[in-house]
């Protein structure tokens, strides 16, 4: 019986994903179509890092440098909370990807400490109005590529313009299983 109380208990805490329960950006949800939303976001503090390779590596790489800035990898030796997605670049021809951590909202930018890694800035990026698929499991690159083509359909049949690259969020931790991810394709519109 001992045995088995562990064992569930260990899935229990496998499902459970602390990440879900951490802050989020902002937004106004202005229209809901099936998987597809139109949001207006409020500004954020981000800190971002730029990593020349393929996805995944990129994702790894860049997710490594801003969650040292987050634990004290900063001139004030600060630790910051982790707030979630994590988001990244879509798949592009040229290898460069953005990686970035949306900040807290109770820091400003001036109150943040600089990063100790010259690869990580920190700014207010201003999505503005946006254009969100959303889809679970991994958020593999071929996955990224499907959903970003179908949020690209949306966009155009709507009569949207474009006004950003495409983005991937993911919003949950490593540990998190498939069928309980969250993850979104957006793209800033006009």
């Amino acid at each position: 019986m001992l045995r088995f109380t562990i064992i569930i208990a260990s899935f229990v805490f496998f499902l459970h994903d602390p990440i879900m329960a951490i802050e989020t950006p902002n937004f106004q949800l202005l229209k809901k179509e099936g998987k597809f939303e139109i949001r207006e976001y409020e500004p954020m503090i981000i800190a971002v890092t730029k990593v020349n390779s393929n996805y995944r590596e990129a994702s790894s790489t860049g997710f490594r440098r801003i969650a040292n800035y987050i634990f004290g990898g900063n001139q004030k030796k600060m630790e910051i909370k982790m707030t979630a997605p994590v988001i990244l670049g879509v798949p592009n021809s040229n290898d460069i990807y953005e990686i970035l951590f949306v900040m807290p909202s109770q820091h400003s930018l001036e109150e943040l400490p600089a990063p100790d890694q010259s690869n990580v800035e920190l700014k207010v990026k201003e999505m503005g109005k946006t254009a969100v698929i959303k889809f679970g499991g991994w958020a593999t690159e071929s996955r990224a590529t499907y959903y970003k083509k179908r949020l690209e359909d949306f966009v155009k049949n709507s009569g949207f313009t474009l006004n950003s690259d495409y983005m991937v969020a993911q919003y949950n931790s490593p540990w998190a299983l498939p069928p309980f991810r969250k993850n979104e394709i957006i793209v800033m519109i006009k």
